[in-house]
């Protein structure tokens, strides 16, 4: 049986007075991904900001690499080697794109290959076409490539993609697709929060529906493909 590097358990998390998760149950193993797939305001967003810590569990528990990580700080989450690309992407406008892949490097841990501007630029070769340009001259498909590429600056074991493809020219989707793959390749286990079922299909191992704050599904990506009842009821607009 695969290494879960990311087990979260029972979480329960909202806004305010505002209950948004209701103990919430997911695993993501080493080398995999796992796509966690609803519609708009169920609770993916909310989800990964409390497993990253921006949103600290009422209940419940995160542990990621054998450790508990339940209520750290975001920082000390990310240096464990979690790393995030939140949907409004965060890059740096008034640097260039060379500037910001230098904002996240981190030094690897373990025996992985780290990961190099180089590298990177053959996995996003817009990037490396546009490295002395200002982030805020980009695109926003461009924008979001960066932001990944940032975030794999810091050598992360796991990355947490929300929302990789929304809003995004069909070209660019597929390059979202390739990198996914491409991090999957590398042996970095990836959760992704997604609506589209082509692009979660295109890169995913396993899959999670989630509804109301509450997980409706859980399974292989084949499985959620053949589940027309599933499909219709939570994923369908």
């Amino acid at each position: 049986m695969a290494e879960a590097v990311l087990e979260v358990s029972g979480v329960t998390a909202g806004y305010g007075p505002a209950e948004v998760l209701f103990g919430v149950d997911l695993t993501l193993e080493r080398g995999e991904v796992a796509a966690l797939m609803g519609r708009n305001g169920a609770g993916k967003s909310t989800t990964m900001k409390a497993i990253m810590g921006m949103l600290p569990p009422r209940a419940g528990q995160v542990r990621f690499a054998g450790q508990d990580i339940t209520g750290w700080a975001p920082y000390r989450i990310a240096r464990a080697g979690l790393g995030y690309v939140p949907e409004d992407r965060r890059i740096f406008t008034d640097l260039t794109v060379a500037e910001n892949l230098e904002v996240g490097r981190r030094p690897a841990q373990g025996a992985r290959a780290a990961w190099t501007v180089e590298r990177l630029y053959e996995i996003f070769p817009n990037l490396a076409e546009m490295r002395g340009r200002r982030a805020a001259a980009m695109s926003g498909g461009e924008q979001q490539m960066l932001t990944i590429a940032r975030t794999l600056m810091g050598n992360p074991e796991a990355v947490l993609l929300d929302e990789p493809s929304e809003g995004l020219a069909p070209v660019i989707v597929e390059l979202m697709a390739e990198a996914v793959l491409r991090m999957k390749a590398e042996g970095l286990a990836v959760l992704l929060s997604e609506q589209s079922l082509d692009f979660a299909a295109a890169v995913s191992d396993r899959a999670y529906v989630i509804e109301k704050g509450s997980i409706r599904f859980a399974g292989t990506m084949a499985a959620l493909e053949a589940d027309d009842h599933i499909r219709t009821t939570y994923l369908t607009v």
